[in-house]
């Protein structure tokens, strides 16, 4: 055979072999892949991988993005490459079962009618067309969810937005919240009654009330969120003790003195229960409250009071704390994604027992070194000055929210109490009827636990997070409360899920030159400034004096004296100065981060050609040193 057709067969056979392996290859692995970031960028957790090989039917997700709009701004369009190859893992997991498509919906295209009738934000830009991203889904029974906007802002919590869509589709009936509270604000019935939080609970979940007085617990609730709960009998505590057991799924908020409790006939505010704790819980879960409640003066909320005179002013009452996001845990979805504080009203402390075998990861804390109150004198008006009169620093910060995992036993060792519901016989039969039905009586959770705790309930109050004249929430307290209630409704697969790090690494070099630059430069910067304010100062005033408005022209005011003539002059050189100080500071201030940046940009430009040329330069000599041998 000659040489060029067997040269040509060959070149052909060999391109049909690499284009069928492609295809191959493409098929068998397109679910794998190694992720090299160093956050684990597009590596999906547990949680996720379970709720999507457990899908009971296929969900479709459709991905709108205006492409041509995204692209004038870079964090949303590194942002929308980083979702779009996040979704395509879910769709190499979720196999046939995940149906993804992606629309660009331009203006009054087929695409922009199916985004808007979905309800997805249009984000008005500075162009002439609208931004659209966000993320559709439907199910097979048409059920749909939506994102409407996948705000970059949102980025850690992601991963979480996206399985909860998936979930929730999966299983479309809304989740089944059981509340027991003795709150006036959270004991309401009608819809768009009580506290803004229970009525955004009620718009994301099916809620069902518990009376004070119950005999069993309504069936088939998701979560039981107890908020200031009443004293509960053995057989009501019995109730609660078997459902954690058996679901595991609780929100509760306790307090040491609520100020917002309200008691019972004419002297209501003298027979009120200020105090909730955990009861016979505590030994078993192994975290207990404090009996007093707590101030701080590091996250003291400025409030309106009366000052000592009688007028209206702003103070910063210890009492009221508003925890800013850096005293929440970064890494746990429930506060990872608060950009706002969480305001609460003389809450308490929780106290850990590091012999029970149960996992507890604190939510949020309370400035270094808060003081305990008397339980029943926070409960009272108290105001700022009378607390810092009593105010004892403490040694370390306390906790005031967390979150309890992991098995648990009863607390009712001795197996079922008899219910002692008073001399109504009926009832009493009824109970136990609807105990046995319940199931009998466990030892151990059938489930591990997943219980969030608060040590505060006043938090639920408008007052403390709403502007009341507007109805603008200044705080994140309803956005704690629905994320803690959504992830425990999601189940274990999405309690699973934790806030994952951001697609944007940080320059820790440049971070660590501008720390030390405002250390060297903050206090001469400071000292100049204060500098420059007093002469300024000066300056004005003696010109108020003779020369107002005719200094800077040269000619000096015959109000003035000899001496104050002579201090104009050097006052306006030594504000020429200053600024020139200060100019000369600001430009110290740049000039080795301007440097490094003029480094990585030499190093990043030459080093590819530089490489290139040593490879050629090693490889010239090779060949020329084998021709004179």
């Amino acid at each position: 055979m000659q040489a060029k057709p067997y040269l040509l067969s060959a070149a052909v056979a060999l391109m049909a072999v690499f284009v069928g392996a492609n295809i191959l290859i493409q098929d068998w692995m397109s679910a794998s892949r190694y992720d090299f970031t160093e956050n684990r960028l597009f590596t999906l957790s547990e949680g996720s991988k379970s709720t999507l090989e457990n899908l009971s039917d296929p969900i479709e997700l459709t991905f709108v993005y205006t492409a041509s709009v995204g692209q004038d701004y870079p964090a949303v369009r590194a942002y929308a490459v980083r979702v779009r190859e996040l979704l395509e893992g879910y769709a190499a997991i979720g196999g046939p079962n995940i149906r993804l498509r992606e629309i660009d919906p331009a203006p009054f295209s087929e695409a922009e009618d199916e985004a808007l009738a979905a309800g997805l934000v249009a984000v008005e830009t500075d162009g002439a067309d609208p931004l659209y991203f966000g993320l559709i889904g439907h199910n097979s029974v048409d059920d749909e969810r939506i994102i409407p906007f996948l705000a970059p802002e949102r980025e850690t919590a992601l991963e979480y937005d996206l399985t909860r869509l998936i979930a929730r589709l999966d299983r479309p009936e809304p989740p089944r919240i059981g509340l027991l509270s003795t709150l006036p604000g959270m004991t309401t019935l009608g819809e768009g009654t009580g506290y803004a939080i229970l009525q955004d609970i009620r718009k994301a979940f099916e809620v069902e009330q518990i009376g004070e007085g119950f005999t069993t617990l309504p069936p088939e609730i998701d979560v039981l969120m107890l908020a200031h709960p009443p004293v509960l009998s053995d057989w009501q505590l019995w109730q609660i003790d078997q459902f954690i057991l058996r679901k595991g799924r609780a929100l509760v908020l306790l307090d040491p003195a609520a100020k917002t409790a309200q008691g019972s006939g004419p002297f209501n505010m003298t027979n009120r229960q200020i105090r909730s704790d955990l009861n016979r819980f505590a030994p078993v879960w192994g975290i207990s409250l404090s009996a007093e409640a707590l101030a701080d003066t590091q996250t003291a909320l400025p409030i309106e009071a009366n000052d000592e005179s009688g007028r209206a002013t702003v103070l910063r009452h210890p009492l009221f704390m508003s925890v800013p996001p850096g005293l929440m845990s970064a890494t746990n979805l429930i506060t990872a994604d608060l950009g706002r504080a969480i305001n609460l009203a003389a809450p308490g402390g929780f106290t850990i027992d590091p012999d029970v075998p149960t996992q507890i990861e604190t939510l949020m804390t309370s400035g270094p070194a808060p003081s305990t109150i008397a339980a029943e004198r926070a409960a009272l008006d108290l105001s700022a000055a009378e607390t810092l009169e009593i105010y004892e620093a403490g040694e370390a910060p306390a906790i005031l929210a967390a979150r309890l995992t992991g098995p648990l036993i009863t607390a009712f060792p001795d197996g079922t109490p008899q219910p002692d519901l008073g001399a109504d016989a009926i009832s009493n039969e009824l109970a136990r009827a609807a105990a046995e039905e319940a199931g009998p009586h466990i030892a151990t959770s059938l489930a591990d636990a997943e219980i969030i705790l608060v040590s505060d309930a006043d938090m639920l109050d408008d007052g403390l997070f709403i502007d009341l004249q507007s109805g603008l929430a200044f705080a994140d307290n309803s956005a704690f409360i629905l994320n803690a209630l959504d992830s425990l409704a999601g189940g274990s697969d999405l309690m699973k899920l934790r806030a994952r790090g951001p697609g944007q690494r940080r320059m820790v070099r440049v971070d660590r030159m501008r720390e030390a630059a405002q250390e060297k430069f903050f206090n001469e910067q400071a000292r100049l400034e204060a500098r420059l304010n007093t002469s300024q100062a000066r300056l004005e005033e003696l010109q108020s004096i003779g020369a107002a408005g005719e200094f800077f022209d040269g000619e000096l005011g015959a109000e003035l004296t000899e001496a104050e003539r002579v201090e104009l002059a050097r006052l306006r050189d030594d504000i020429v100065s200053t600024r020139a100080s200060l100019r000369e500071i600001e430009r110290d201030f740049r000039q080795e981060i301007d440097g490094l940046e003029n480094s990585l940009r030499a190093f990043t430009i030459l080093l590819g050609p530089v490489l290139v040329g040593v490879f050629g330069l090693f490889v010239w000599s090779r060949r020329k040193l084998g021709a004179t041998r």
